[in-house]
């Protein structure tokens, strides 16, 4: 499939680039939006060289108008590879790390991701140094070893997932360089839209297309985008050896999506900072974690690099773990359920997930800010949080 070529991001703003990217060639009678391609194989005779599809397992015109819209999106100089969930980029960009490196991620990261690199360990395939994402001279230490094995890779994740700790991105970033290591940054929380970690120094972006990209809870994917061709090339690699490939409906449902992402995360925003400005004040509620928020700590450092907060938000409920699994019962509008960046408003208490870590308060909500009227997403929490009240 033909498509019109890429914008360079500087000409167009962002919020265009969503609805303009990834469209068919303009030519007389032209479909105005990508097809959906179904095939598991291509023609050909002739010897298969860089650029022939060939296969189904290796290329897909559907994925095409996707990978360039999140490549423009990211600012990346090369195209984006969708992937087949989140944690398929995820071990794809695992891979990168030789047999024997170290990997430095936060202690608090997507849990998959964490599972993953912890599992990998233990198997050998290299050494992991977990560290408080906030702290830079912690991080440094990790990086250059201590006098041991500088790392191979940094994994920066911020806002954190679920803690919303915010990593000093451009600094991490050169100290990273500095020794040699690659650079991952999961951008999930905040999408293209919001921050851009290419421009902050990191490498590769990882992305699961499934939260705010797609945006309506209804597709799995994941995405990596980079300027590097070598790394581009080995996490190409990757994808078509393990088979880990995007079905050609699911990335056109999250092209789809996206088209609406611009006014979905400023709806969004939006809420979440009103939500947490009112929660914070709340008797019901011992602290609310939001970056945007001027007594968190990281609000400085997300003002500086971020363009907005995110929309997710997490509240420790008065009362301890049984008072948090009431509240989440008492909600009415508010959906039970883990994922984030949808439509809809989320709400989960993350320690129900048994591998997450100890260090997440048991009373810990996570809320993702859906595009609802506020006041009817107040008024949903306020109800709740009056009715565990008068329980305890």
């Amino acid at each position: 499939m033909t498509t019109e070529p890429s914008s360079h991001p500087d000409t167009l703003s962002p919020d265009t680039v969503v609805v303009a990217t990834g469209r068919p060639a303009r030519v007389h009678d032209a479909a105005v939006n990508p097809p959906i391609v179904l095939s598991s194989t291509y023609v050909g005779t002739g010897q298969v060289v860089d650029g022939d599809r060939a296969y189904g397992r290796y290329s897909n015109p559907t994925w095409d108008p996707l990978e360039q819209a999140l490549s423009e999106l990211e600012g990346a100089e090369l195209p984006g590879l969708v992937f087949s969930s989140g944690l398929a980029a995820v071990s794809a960009a695992l891979s990168i790390i030789p047999v024997g490196g170290v990997l430095v991620m936060p202690r608090h990261s997507y849990q998959g991701a964490l599972v993953m690199a912890q599992e990998l360990a233990a198997k050998g395939l290299f050494s992991l140094r977990t560290v408080d994402i906030a702290n830079n001279d912690e991080v440094i230490g990790a990086l250059t070893g201590s006098g041991e094995k500088a790392a191979d890779m940094l994994w920066l994740e911020s806002p954190t997932n679920p803690m919303l700790e915010v990593a000093d991105l451009h600094v991490l970033c050169r100290s990273a360089q500095a020794v040699g290591a690659v650079v991952v940054t999961d951008n999930t929380f905040c999408t293209p839209l919001v921050q851009k970690p290419l421009d902050l120094g990191s490498d590769v972006v990882l992305h699961s297309v499934t939260k705010y990209l797609a945006g309506h809870s209804d597709v799995i994917l994941g995405a990596l985008v980079t300027s590097n061709p070598e790394l581009r090339a080995q996490l190409l690699h990757h994808r078509s050896i393990h088979g880990a490939i995007a079905g050609p409906f699911e990335a056109w449902l999250a092209l789809r999506g996206l088209r609406t992402l611009a006014l979905r995360v400023e709806r969004a925003q939006a809420s979440a900072m009103d939500l947490a400005q009112r929660l914070e004040t709340h008797d019901g509620v011992d602290k609310v974690l939001f970056p945007g928020l001027d007594s968190d700590p990281g609000h400085d450092r997300a003002k500086a690099q971020m363009l907005g907060f995110g929309s997710v938000l997490c509240i420790e409920v008065a009362g301890g773990e049984e008072t948090a699994t009431a509240l989440v019962e008492a909600l009415r509008l508010w959906t039970p359920a883990t994922s984030l960046g949808g439509v809809e408003s989320l709400i989960e208490r993350r320690r129900r997930h048994a591998n997450e870590p100890d260090t997440v308060p048991a009373n810990l909500l996570r809320l993702s800010v859906g595009i609802e009227n506020v006041e009817d997403l107040w008024n949903d929490l306020a109800q709740a949080l009056e009715a565990v009240a008068a329980q305890r």
